[in-house]
This record gives structure tokens, sequence and C-alpha cells, in this order.
């Protein structure tokens, strides 16, 4: 396994905004997540279903017996070695991609970080609010700062809707989709072997196409920062 090279792991993510480690977790403890998985209620509603997708927010709350499966001995050295001592969770989704689904994502970056309350501070906003819970796009230094695992519980590439990228574009600050100038920009698509993670930067350009080779596509996405928001302001899932 890769792991023992970290740091060119560690400049490729922070000069490019991405980078691929396979093998990350072995054939058991795939087993053992992809079992708990299947015994979740899927009825509660911070799960969103639909044919294209199912998905589940605050996933570390609402299954929390499968932190200990996803923070294995590899996932706890990548996030202390490239990532920093400081860094803590913010953020965590289960995306399932059916066989079947069409769900197509257009190029974007991650503008926004999930807090407990509204409140009116200089420099964070637009704010969303969806059941109660609070979206806000904060100052640019704040996004700069946090780094996203996606865990791969299933063979991804160009097929099943692997991540394409914009190498760099995460140091180029706030950047339209819109606006990418193909002439100067690449992209890239990043395939992960099941039991694989991909890192990047939010501010990295990224978008993905549809499934196309009937293969699913089950994604694990946690985010973590090393920054305090300021005043009362605290992140919505803050985990140690």
């Amino acid at each position: 396994m890769s792991l023992n090279n970290l740091d060119n792991h560690k400049s490729h993510i922070l000069e490019y905004g991405f980078a691929v480690i396979n093998n990350v977790f072995s054939k058991q403890e795939l087993e053992e997540i992809n079992t708990v998985l299947q015994s979740i209620d899927t009825s509660k509603e911070n799960f969103r279903k639909s044919e294209d997708l199912f998905a589940i927010r605050q996933f570390l709350k609402e299954v929390p017996e499968i932190k200990d499966l996803i923070f294995n001995e590899n996932i706890r050295k990548v996030v202390q070695e490239i990532f920093g001592e400081k860094y803590f969770v913010v953020k965590s989704i289960y995306f399932d991609k059916p066989e079947t689904s069409n769900w197509y994502v257009a190029y974007h970056q991650d503008l926004t970080i999930s807090v407990d309350k509204k409140l009116e501070l200089p420099g964070f906003g637009p704010w969303t609010t969806k059941q109660n819970q609070f979206a806000v796009q904060p100052p640019l230094n704040v996004l700069k700062n946090i780094y996203t695992i996606r865990i791969h519980l299933d063979d991804t590439d160009e097929n099943n809707g692997a991540l394409k990228v914009v190498p760099k574009s995460h140091s180029k600050g706030i950047y339209r989709p819109e606006t990418i100038d193909w002439t100067v920009e690449t992209e890239e698509i990043c395939r992960v072997e099941k039991g694989g993670i991909m890192l990047m930067k939010p501010l990295t350009l990224h978008g993905s196409n549809r499934t196309t080779n009937g293969k699913k596509r089950r994604v694990i996405h946690i985010e973590f920062s090393d920054t305090e928001l300021p005043e009362v302001l605290q992140w919505s899932e803050r985990m140690n």
C-alpha cells in the first residue's frame, strides 16, 4: 500500500487540488462496512431517496456504529500526516448512485459549510436552510483549509460516475464554472479502486458523468477542518 510515501500525496493535493490513494481498506474492512450499511433503517428524514440517488446527510451522526470502521489506522494516518494534527471532522455524507442512475453533476466547487445556527457575520453568506440544517458560504480562508476524503466502496471509473476535476483550480479562488477556459484548463478523471480514497480540496472544480456501465457507485464523503468558526457559530457535525 502506498501509505509509506504520504509526502508524495500531500504535495500532489497541495499542487493539483486532489490525490488518489488505493488499498486504504482491506477486503474484510469493506465487508464490515457493507454489513452496517445493509442494516440501516432508510426511512429517516435525513435520508434522501430517489431512483437516481440515495444519500444520508450527517452520516456519522446517523450511523454512529460505522465510525470505528471508517477511521481505521490508514485513514487516521492520512488525516494526521497529510492534513495535520489539529484536523477534525466537520461534515459527512453517504452517497449511493444505483446501477441505473442517470445522476449527472455539472462542474462546481464545494462552497458551503454546515453550521449549527444562522448568524449575521461579516464574510459569511449567502445562507440556505433545509430541514433545520444551516449551510453558509464562509470566507475563502475557511474553505481553503478544508480537506475532503471520499472513501470508495466500489470500483469507480469514467463509466460509473468517477469524479472529473480541473487540476490546480483550487488555487484560483471562487471560480465560476461557466468561465472555465478549456484552452487553458485540463480535465482529469479520478479513477478509484474499491477500498481506495480520493482526497480533494473543496475549491477544486469537480463534476461527474452519468453511469453507463450498470455498476453502482457508493462513496462516503467526509470533510475536515482545523479552523474554529468566529463568535458563537459552530460546525454542526464537529467530531474529533
